[in-house]
């Protein structure tokens, strides 16, 4: 048995364009037998079945590599290493995984989880226990001292249930790479830089280039693909050095960062949503307002946003992803906002954006060669919109105008279920947010006294 899919309009992401009066059919092991116009189809049999999206926009699934399964929605590092179990944390993490491909996102990469989190889901998903997207999944970060995930003072260290492994040397960062690696990782996250700046401002690479390139050298000898934070000029140059095969953040890159990535074949994913939505949401009493997070995240992304425009010029791979699993980038909520981004602020067209997000991010992916696009040999992955994104990629973030999720061809329905935050993530032992001096009551009192006579 076949299924012919009728579409309205198709965009195979091999293209700019959307094609209309397409068929598209998918054999019973979900794999794309053929994609062309309705009048060269295949002739249907009375065992076939027909799925009339005749009226509907048809594309490739879409894909964010920069969703982190194991963060809860977090609102704080605490939150992320300390107050939950990694077994509760793995179930939390297979809901908000159904709620990103609710969204449209059929495959995900989890950059960076405690314990095996990332890899449980994932096996569970593929092995049909669940239905999900494709998970590409990390383990814990690589880290140093002076490197991101590493966040706690000295006398405490870093826990095991933390999602970053500090490394004191190459030998130990090697045997950490290898036991990932046995543990059955797709890629290895190394925190390229994160904590420690020179009185300039400028952020200080976490590892040397030595002990980054010993690092790619042996995660590429098995087998495996790495990612890397990195924000800094220094980091983002290492990184492209030795040859990563995909660079988070870059906002300080230069000529010479791109000259290295184009020369090594790095790509990079900017990661857009997450400081954006820190500028736009934050609020002035909130603790990262007070600590003036957001206008930080402001002229860090203008100076990321101008040099990312001279990385896509210059050619440089360009991978939409989110960092989703933070209060501010909930999953399902904001991961399609990726693309809208691409579009405003980097100027990319609404076709180029979308290729970013499918076939540009399925290069990467494991499994990239069976999703991405909508051809024969390749799974089908695919979305049916009641819009075309190529008129307003932002109805993308509508999860309403999503009408079908198909991954290899099963359709994914998943039911909308709300949650109650304070009994998934929000564990934090913080009782008031001020302190109570006598000044500082008074002057509460004063307000209220002063309200009261109004």
């Amino acid at each position: 048995m076949k299924t012919f899919v009728e579409c309205g309009q198709l965009f195979t992401g091999t293209d700019d364009d959307a094609a209309a009066k397409q068929t598209l059919v998918f054999d019973e092991a979900g794999v794309i037998d053929y994609v062309g116009p309705d009048n060269m189809a295949p002739r249907r049999t009375l065992q076939d079945r027909v799925l009339d999206y005749s009226s509907l926009f048809v594309m490739p699934g879409l894909i964010d590599v920069h969703t982190h399964l194991a963060y809860g929605n977090a609102k704080s590092e605490e939150d992320i290493d300390l107050y939950s179990p990694l077994e509760f944390r793995a179930l939390r993490g297979l809901f908000f995984a159904q709620k990103c491909a609710a969204a449209g996102f059929t495959a995900l990469c989890s950059p960076g989880d405690a314990g095996q989190i990332s890899l449980s889901i994932r096996n569970a998903i593929r092995a049909g226990l669940f239905d999900g997207p494709r998970v590409m999944a990390a383990g814990r970060y690589v880290t140093t001292h002076q490197g991101l995930t590493d966040w706690y003072p000295t006398w405490i260290g870093a826990p095991e249930t933390s999602i970053g492994k500090l490394v004191t040397n190459i030998a130990e960062a090697i045997e950490e790479i290898r036991r990932q690696v046995k543990d059955g990782v797709d890629c290895i996250k190394i925190a390229l830089d994160g904590i420690q700046r020179r009185d300039n401002g400028e952020l200080i690479a976490a590892f040397n280039q030595e002990e980054t390139d010993a690092m790619v050298r042996e995660t590429h000898r098995l087998g495996k693909k790495v990612v890397v934070h990195a924000r800094g000029r220094e980091a983002t140059l290492y990184a492209a050095r030795s040859g990563v095969d995909l660079i988070f953040h870059a906002n300080h890159l230069n000529d010479e960062c791109i000259a290295a990535m184009l020369e090594t074949g790095s790509a990079l994913c900017p990661t857009l949503t997450q400081p954006k939505n820190v500028i736009e949401f934050t609020q002035p009493h909130e603790p990262a307002g007070q600590k003036g997070r957001p206008n930080a995240a402001r002229r860090e992304y203008e100076i990321g946003c101008a040099n990312w425009k001279k990385a896509h010029a210059a050619g440089i791979p360009m991978m939409t992803g989110t960092d989703t699993g933070f209060a501010v980038t909930p999953y399902g909520e904001w991961n399609a906002r990726e693309l809208e981004l691409f579009v405003d602020d980097l100027g990319f067209a609404p076709a180029a954006a979308l290729r970013a997000a499918t076939e540009v991010n399925a290069r990467f992916m494991t499994e990239g060669d069976r999703i991405g696009r909508l051809e024969p040999g390749r799974s089908a992955d695919f979305i049916a919109l009641d819009f075309s994104p190529l008129d307003n990629i932002a109805l993308l973030q509508d999860r309403s105008r999503i009408r079908a999720v198909h991954i290899g061809g099963k359709q994914i329905l998943i039911p909308e279920r709300g949650y109650d935050p304070r009994q998934v993530t929000d564990f934090a032992l913080s009782n008031w947010t001020e302190l109570y001096t006598r000044a500082r009551v008074a002057e509460l009192r004063g307000r209220q006294q002063r309200l009261a006579a109004e």
